[in-house]
This record gives C-alpha cells, sequence and structure tokens, in this order.
C-alpha cells in the first residue's frame, strides 16, 4: 500500500525546506519514498511541478510503470483540469485513481492548497514512522492531506498504464 501526503504551504521557500527534511527523513529510513514533487501556483494561478527522478520506484512492479502512475497521480491532481478531456484509456485510468481514494472531493482540497502563490509537497511513500515523519515537519506548519492506495489498485493500474488486463498478469 502507497500513501499519498499533500502538504500545502504559503510559499515556494517552506515547502522547499519541508522538501529537504523528507529527503532527510528518507536517508534515516523515517520515510521510504516512491515519489516527491514540489508544485507551485504564481501570482498568475499558473501550476508548476519540479519531480525528483531520482527516487527508486518501488510500489509496483517495475520503474516504468511506478514513473508512470506517479506522473497520472500528479497530473490528476494539479494539471488535468477536467476528466472530460481525456482520452478513453487515460480516462479509464483516471475513473480508477478515483476509486482509489483520489476523488473529487480529494482533488479540490488538493486545489484549494494552491491558491496563487501557494506551494505543496506531494509525496508518495511505501513506509513511514508517522510519528517520526510528523515531529521533523511540525516546524514548518502546513496544511496535511492523506490518502492511500491499495496494493491490489496499485497492480491494477500498473498493468493498465502497460496496457494489459490484471487478470493477465
Amino acid at each position: 500500500m502507497s500513501d499519498l501526503i499533500i502538504i500545502g504551504y504559503e510559499n515556494t521557500e517552506k515547502a522547499r525546506q519541508a522538501e529537504r527534511r523528507i529527503q532527510d527523513l528518507e536517508r534515516q529510513h523515517v520515510v521510504t519514498l516512491t515519489g516527491l514533487a514540489v508544485v507551485t501556483s504564481d501570482a498568475n494561478g499558473h501550476t508548476y511541478v519540479d519531480t525528483h527522478d531520482d527516487i527508486p520506484r518501488r510500489a509496483v512492479a517495475t520503474s516504468a510503470t511506478a514513473g508512470a502512475l506517479w506522473g497520472l497521480v500528479i497530473g490528476m491532481l494539479f494539471l488535468m483540469p477536467a476528466l472530460g478531456l481525456l482520452g478513453a484509456a487515460l480516462g479509464g485510468l483516471a475513473g480508477k485513481l478515483s476509486q482509489s481514494g483520489l476523488d473529487k472531493r480529494f482533488r479540490d482540497r488538493a486545489h484549494e492548497l494552491l491558491e496563487p502563490g501557494k506551494a505543496a509537497v506531494v509525496i508518495m511513500t511505501t513506509q513511514l514512522r508517522e510519528d517520526q515523519f510528523a515531529a521533523a515537519l511540525q516546524p514548518l506548519g502546513g496544511t496535511v492531506l492523506k490518502t492511500s492506495l491499495s496494493q491490489s489498485d496499485e497492480h491494477e493500474l500498473a498493468q493498465q498504464l502497460v496496457g494489459r488486463s490484471p487478470q493477465a498478469a
């Protein structure tokens, strides 16, 4: 199972501080990252995503599908204005993600964190020592959103991303 955590901050500087602290926490084995990104919104409300491609992909079968899954999660949360604009295949994946915890309410709350001028850190993790993680980030403040993807949901999404049905795997 993977946890998806979004922490919203008043500015990019705080989000970058949190990002560095999270990377330190991974080195200390407090968190096992499968995705880490800083998402910023400029004064005009344009969204920018800075991901870390150097994070080992441990959550699903292969790094390519894990990377694609991470990209789909980031895209659904911050870059896709409406699911109606998606093609049928991508729409099906987005629909599955919606059933897996990334429902409209969660996406709306994520968007609220990114008012113009604000920033957020987006974390996908397979292991987390919540008490130590929270204690390390508490001094920075922020608004926290959290949801989970089950292993079966991750597996099914990964299979769909590579074009195979889960039953054929």
